[in-house]
């Protein structure tokens, strides 16, 4: 009765039952966890969305919010047990209104991000939000998990950018804060709930996000470093030369970038000899060689060993091009420990250095694969293991990582999530380094908004 009740809801072209067409929905990304659905439904409107979710509240049945499904702990599949609604937001696509004289942008939730910052540029404006997976991923999924990406050092995360937003609460009611205002203390600032929350809370409809100036011209160049600490010196050291020119700062490992250059086509390193790390960095240009008179001083001390400068629009995307295929790189070697942590910045170095030491120590089979965004202090630190490891020896030394990792974390006053949420496969350990009253507060929001737990059961809480 609620299937039949659904496909009439969202009409001929909204829901498919196809194995086929399913498949790609029913795993994430890295292909680690695996769920079924009787249905997936694709609604086109917020009112067909508020119509989902009511008829499922009617039946006791649980729903599943995806976008784009590029996340990394599997926060948007459903799980194995065939009976949770697939709500995939793929058809609401709509940019909605583009206000240059606002600089803000309204858009369905289902549009994809590298639409939003061609409609921005289109008239003049820029949408800073950018990560590798904005081809594909959703503003809706971008908002749901507080994406981050690799301007975060000058315009901040999602939640940052994030000006309204429109969902529908588990009870079918669509809560509508799509005002595009800068300054508004009239009660609590609910928009916030909704971000991060995962699809838990509420399901994300609708965005009001931030526009900005026009990008200015700027340039990419790459730094030898000889040791990843040193990537905090020498941020320190750019940033009082170039200031808040800086909108991007990015630690790889030379073992990440291997795996690039040995999986990737078409890739090369711009230097005659390997380094152990490199910086990749971006930089509005302003007058004259300001990145260059930057560059000399720290090529000279010895803090970098060698830099590069893009020349022209072709080689920067050469070297992003590198960076942002790290993930699909890994995806070729199996066995890797993926771990998206923060610290304080001012802590990056001792995390750095006592995280290689202890994982030298205590699991000296692991190689690490290392890269992140130094400039807000998020790293993905991620540590692959031998693939003789099987069965139960495998999954014991993977946990094994994880809580070396997420040890040290804790130490440091730090998050085991920075910017890919929790999903499934984080949960168990926000349980544990989660402080007990800020994990009764997320469990008291979750039961005032959704007390029958329709809304993406089993994730984060």
């Amino acid at each position: 009765m609620l299937i039949e009740t659904l496909k009439e809801i969202v009409g001929p072209n909204g829901w498919t039952v196809d194995a086929a067409d399913l498949e790609p929905h029913l795993t994430e990304w890295r292909n680690v966890v695996r769920g079924a659905t009787p249905i997936m439904v694709k609604p086109a409107t917020t009112d067909e969305v508020s119509a989902v979710v009511r008829a499922c509240a009617a039946a006791g049945v649980a729903i599943v919010p995806q976008g784009g499904n590029t996340g990394m702990c599997a926060g948007a599949v459903p799980d194995p047990s065939g009976e949770q609604v697939l709500l995939n937001l793929s058809r609401m696509n709509r940019i909605r209104s583009v206000d240059a004289a606002d600089f803000s942008l309204v858009a369905d939730a289902g549009c994809v991000l590298a639409n939003l910052q061609r409609a921005a540029e289109e008239v003049d404006r820029l949408f800073p939000l950018s990560l590798g997976g904005e081809g594909t991923c959703q503003i809706g999924g971008n908002l749901a998990t507080d994406a981050g990406g690799i301007n975060v050092i000058r315009y901040g995360t999602t939640r940052d950018l994030v000006l309204g937003v429109e969902a529908v609460l588990a009870d079918g009611r669509v809560y509508d804060g799509l005002r595009t205002l800068r300054k508004d203390t009239a009660g609590y600032d609910l928009k916030q709930l909704f971000i991060g929350s995962e699809g838990t809370l509420g399901i994300i409809t609708g965005v009001a996000v931030k526009l900005f100036p026009a990008q200015e011209a700027s340039r990419t160049a790459m730094l030898a470093i000889d040791d990843a600490e040193k990537a905090v010196e020498l941020l320190g050291v750019l940033r009082g030369s170039l200031d808040d020119a800086i909108q991007s700062f990015e630690l790889i490992g030379m073992t990440a970038l291997d795996l690039v250059l040995e999986h990737i086509p078409d890739t090369r390193l711009p230097f005659e000899s390997a380094a152990p790390w490199y910086v990749l960095l971006e930089a509005t240009t302003g007058e004259g060689d300001r990145l260059e008179r930057a560059l000399l001083p720290v090529v000279n001390s010895g803090l970098a060993r060698d830099a590069v400068i893009a020349k022209n629009d072709r080689e920067s995307d050469a070297l992003w091009r590198m960076r942002h295929s790290i993930s699909e790189a890994e995806k070729k070697i199996g066995q890797g420990v993926k771990h998206d942590i923060s610290v304080p910045i001012g802590r990056m170095r001792d995390f750095l250095t006592m995280g290689d030491a202890r994982l030298a120590e205590q699991i000296p089979e692991a190689t690490l694969v290392a890269f992140g965004h130094v400039g807000d202090g998020n790293l993905h630190y991620n540590v692959v293991l031998p693939k003789s490891l099987l069965g139960d020896d495998l999954v014991a030394r993977r946990k094994a990582v994880s809580r070396l990792v997420y040890d040290l974390v804790a130490e440091l006053n730090g998050s085991i999530s920075a910017e890919h949420g929790i999903g499934v496969l984080k949960r168990d350990w926000l349980h544990e380094y989660k402080d007990p009253v800020e994990l009764d507060l997320m469990r008291t929001l979750k039961t005032a908004l959704d007390p029958h737990s329709i809304l993406n059961p089993g994730k984060v809480i």
